[in-house]
Parts: C-alpha cells; sequence; structure tokens
C-alpha cells in the first residue's frame, strides 16, 4: 500500500508541474502574440503620423502650389470665369484641391456641359471643358438655348447672340417638352446634313404642333412645310434611325418640289407644302 501510495503522489506531482508547464507556455504564447499585434499597432501609428506629417508638410510647401490652370476646351471669357468663381488664381496647395467637388461646381456654369479635371504635379491643373453649343431657341415663357440634344442650358439674355432657328408651339408639361424637344432636336440635327437653301443655316422656326406634327419656316419661302407625324416616345429609340432616312428623303423630294416653283414662278405664292404623304406632297397655293 505504501509503494503505491508513493506512485499516486508521484503522478499526482507530475500532472499538476504539467498543468503548470502548459500554463506557462499558453501564458508565454498569449504574450508573444500581444507584442506582435503592440507592434504591429506601433507601426501602423508610426506611419499614420508619417503620413499626418507629409500631408501638412505638402499643404504647406510652397513647391506644391497652384501656379497654372491649362484650361483647354472654353474660350477666354469662361475661363477667366471659372478661374475667378472657383478662386483658382488664389495659389492653394495642389494636394487640398478637392476634384470631384470643384467638378460639380465647374459644371454649374451654363455654358460648361462637363469638365474633367487633372492634377498636374507640381504646380498645374489640367481643366478640360465641353462647352454648349446653342443649336436653338426654345420659346417658353422665356427664351433658352438648346443644345443639340434637345436640353434647354441657358435663358437667352438680350445682349447674347440670337441667330438661331426658333422653337415654337411647345407643350406645358415639362415631361411633354422634354420628349418634343429631343425631336426637334434630331430633326435639326438631320438639317445639319443638307446644304445651301435647305440647310439649317437657311431655318427660320420649327413649330410644334398639337397634333404631334412639326413644321419648318425657311427664311427665303413664305410657306409652312410639314412634316410627318413622329412615332411615339415609346418606340423613338427604335424608329429613329428610319424615322431620319425617312426624313431626309422628304427634305430631298422638298428640294425638288420648291425647284419646279421656282422655274414656273409660283414659288411666292405657295402658303403650305405637306410631306406628310407616302406617295409624294401637297402643295397648297394661296389667293393671287
Amino acid at each position: 500500500m505504501k509503494n503505491g501510495s508513493i506512485l499516486s503522489n508521484q503522478f499526482v506531482g507530475r500532472k499538476r508541474r504539467g498543468n503548470i508547464s502548459l500554463f506557462f507556455s499558453a501564458l508565454n504564447r498569449l504574450g508573444t502574440c500581444l507584442l506582435k499585434i503592440s507592434l504591429l499597432f506601433a507601426v501602423i501609428g508610426i506611419i499614420s503620423i508619417s503620413f499626418l506629417y507629409m500631408y501638412h508638410y505638402l499643404l504647406k510647401s510652397p513647391y506644391m502650389r497652384l501656379e497654372e490652370v491649362d484650361m483647354r476646351g472654353a474660350d477666354v471669357k469662361i475661363k477667366n470665369e471659372l478661374i475667378e468663381m472657383y478662386s483658382l488664381n488664389d495659389k492653394r496647395s495642389m494636394v487640398a484641391l478637392h476634384l470631384n467637388e470643384l467638378k460639380q461646381k465647374m459644371e454649374k456654369h451654363p455654358w460648361v456641359r462637363s469638365v474633367k479635371l487633372e492634377r498636374k504635379f507640381p504646380n498645374t491643373l489640367i481643366v478640360q471643358v465641353e462647352k454648349e453649343i446653342p443649336l436653338a431657341l426654345a420659346v417658353r415663357d422665356k427664351v433658352f438655348y438648346m443644345n443639340k440634344w434637345g436640353e434647354t442650358f441657358k435663358e437667352v439674355d438680350k445682349s447674347e447672340e440670337m441667330d438661331f432657328p426658333v422653337i415654337t408651339g411647345l407643350p406645358k408639361k415639362e415631361a411633354d417638352v422634354k420628349k418634343q424637344l429631343e425631336i426637334v432636336a434630331f430633326i435639326l440635327r438631320v438639317l445639319e446634313s443638307k446644304e445651301g437653301q435647305w440647310s439649317l443655316n437657311e431655318l427660320s422656326e420649327v413649330s410644334v404642333k398639337k397634333d404631334g406634327e412639326f413644321s419648318l419656316y425657311y427664311k427665303h419661302l413664305p410657306a409652312e412645310i410639314k412634316l410627318m407625324k413622329a412615332p411615339p416616345a415609346i418606340t423613338w429609340s427604335a424608329y429613329e434611325g428610319k424615322w431620319a432616312a425617312d426624313l431626309s428623303n422628304r427634305l430631298d423630294g422638298l428640294k425638288k418640289i420648291a425647284d419646279h416653283l421656282r422655274l414656273t414662278g409660283r414659288s411666292q405664292q405657295v402658303i403650305r407644302i405637306d410631306l406628310n404623304f407616302v406617295d409624294g406632297a401637297v402643295v397648297t397655293f394661296g389667293k393671287v
């Protein structure tokens, strides 16, 4: 019994020493892990402080000041307005420029459609401007410039150029206006491909009718030229190419009709030329 008791005590002693050893081993591993984590955070902290210090240094560095604005696509007037409006002449830090915010501000200028910005270190900001180009004047409660996409972008001032075709008869509802202006812009883009008396330069007015038709008025002909009715908005994108070809062919036919009227001396008697027929056109004469 005594020998068994001694062996039992030795086993218990070895077990306790083993547990203690396992505990200190786990504690050692935990300490090593905590040390590594601490070192990692320390390194991250040092890197962050270094970046922060570098950022503040660059903000104040005279070698990173905005010295030149390389603006492309804008005339001198718009360039000067953009530079003055957004304080690009105050030699601010290149690093402090918030390009997304600056882009949004610049695109609010009525004559600017879009802007691309790029830093060219150490001292230059490149500004690529897409300028709005008016194609016509849209008459509503006021007169607005309209671009080639059918978008109105600026109210016309009396001092500004107004030698553009005028769009009249626009509906009251904004959604309807948007649709009609898109179609008018499309018609004008087709006319851009024409030359001579039937070109866009000779167009005086586009009248939007309540029945969905459109009428053209030219400077040299005292007559209404009725076009075929545009397809519904829901099918417009699918029908656009076919409608363009059809419209172009009808305008070519209009030229032949006008040439015939001129040769017969009846051009000034015409009050309407209706192109809204599959097999040709109908010419209406006024009283002589």
